[in-house]
Parts: C-alpha cells; structure tokens; sequence
C-alpha cells in the first residue's frame, strides 16, 4: 500500500492522456507499472506478467466509461460488435496464456515493438485508407481473433488494431472510434480473465492482493483516478494543438520503450 500515491498519479497522467488523445492507456500502464512493482520486490520473472494482468483489468474498468459516453451518441455499430466479439474473447484468452508462458525478456521485446509502432503511427500522423467492405460473420470472427490475440498478448484496449481495421471496411472515423470503444470491453475482460487463470495456476507464489497476474490495490487506485482526469484531459484536447499533442505522446512512448528494455535486459 505504501505505493498507493505512485499509483494515484499513473493513473491521473493515463486518464488525462486517454482523455486528451483519444487512445487507451494500456501502452503508457505496463511500463509504468513494471518499474513500480519491480521496486515492490516482486518476484523478479513475474513482474510485467503482473503489470499486464493489472493493465488489462483496469482497462475492463475504464472501457466502460468509454463504451457508454459513445452509446450515447449513436456511434457503436453494434453488429460489428456482436460478430467480432466471439473471435475477440478466442483470441484475447490465447494472447494472453502465451504471453503468460514467456520470459520477461521476450514479452519485453514485444512490448517494445508495440510501443514503437504506436508511437511511429502517431508522431506521422499516418491513418488508413477505405478500401475494403466489412466481412461477413466468418471473415469479423476471424479479424476479432487477430485483434484479440494481440491486445492480450500486449495489453491494449484493442483501439489500435479496430479503428484501423473498421476505417479500411469504409467505415466512418467517429463510429469506427465507437465501435472500438465498445469492442474494448470484451477484448480487456478476456484479457483479465487470462492473465488471472493463468496467474493462479502458477506454483510460485505471488505478492499477497494478488488476483492471480492481477495486483488489486493498483488496479483500484489507477482505475479511480484515470476515470476522473479522463474528462479533463477532453476538454484541453479542445484547446491545445492537436499535431503537437501527437508528438510529445510519441516522444513519451518511445522513452518508455527505451525504459522497459533497460529495466530487463540489463
């Protein structure tokens, strides 16, 4: 618990970042919480098994904000959601039983290529074209097993693969954003519940609060405090620069990057 104003204050700069650009947290969470729970003596090959397990559970909590505030506005196609949900939870379940059986070093190294598209995607800006119809029920279960797959395996929300992915299937921006905001749900659910099995059938033990990948105090702490600076964060998109904002994001995530190599490859 002595953690509990570092986590307060992650989860104050991920609210307001997701608030402010638009994008989940979950690219900013497992870094930082790596470096938390690595000086919480955590045991030393389970630390960003647990900072994931702990991202995709407070991204569970904070999609759901997200999911309502779009619902709202008309701007979730919920038959998308209906047909890329079932290909989402298959997959979400597998990425995250892989990831739970490799080492620190190789998820690291994933992690890092992740963050590093991420932040090369926003600091030019680059978006998809339309070019494709959306698939019918096989093709969405197929297309929600490679998202899913990989937001488990990373812990993202699933907005960096769906808004791509439904942008190409001539789908408007605004109800491609809503959409993955509502696809978020299942892919983060999925991905808690994996991390979570996963952790408790492991014959180490884990730090006490532990759901099994899952650390409950930092799951409260960051949850609450992202949902109350999210708003905030909307509201100055409003006001600052939108290309700059992209930039100095960028320039953060790669640090973080450069960050989770040298807390485990040196």
């Amino acid at each position: 618990m002595e953690a509990w104003p570092v986590y307060l204050l992650t989860g104050g700069i991920v609210g307001f970042l997701a608030g402010l650009l638009g994008i989940g947290g979950g690219l900013v969470m497992v870094p930082v919480l790596a470096s938390i729970f690595i000086a919480l003596d955590f045991p030393d090959d389970r630390v960003l098994h647990m900072a994931l397990g702990t991202t995709t559970a407070i991204i569970t909590l904070t999609s759901i904000s997200s999911l309502r505030a779009h619902h709202a506005r008309g701007a979730v196609n919920w038959w998308v959601v209906r047909y890329i949900s079932p290909g989402i939870i298959v997959g979400a379940l597998t990425g995250s039983t892989v990831a739970s059986q490799l080492s620190n070093q190789i998820l690291s190294v994933v992690l890092v290529f992740f963050i590093s598209f991420a932040a090369t995607q926003m600091w030019f800006n680059l978006k998809p074209g339309s070019s494709y119809a959306l698939p019918g029920k096989i093709g969405m279960f197929a297309a929600g097993s490679v998202i899913g797959a990989i937001s488990g395996l990373v812990s993202i929300g699933g907005g960096m693969l769906t808004v791509p992915f439904l942008v190409t299937c001539q789908t408007r921006l605004h109800h491609a954003i809503g959409t993955a905001a509502a696809v978020g749900f299942p892919v983060a659910l999925a991905s808690a519940a994996g991390y979570a099995a996963n952790g408790l059938l492991q014959k180490q033990p884990l730090p006490d609060y532990s759901l099994g990948y899952i650390y409950l105090p930092a799951l409260i702490m960051v949850a609450l405090a992202s949902m109350v600076t999210a708003p905030l964060g909307a509201r100055t998109a409003h006001i600052l620069p939108a290309a700059l904002l992209r930039k100095v994001f960028a320039g953060l995530l790669y640090l973080l990057g450069i960050k989770l190599l040298l807390d485990f490859w040196n």
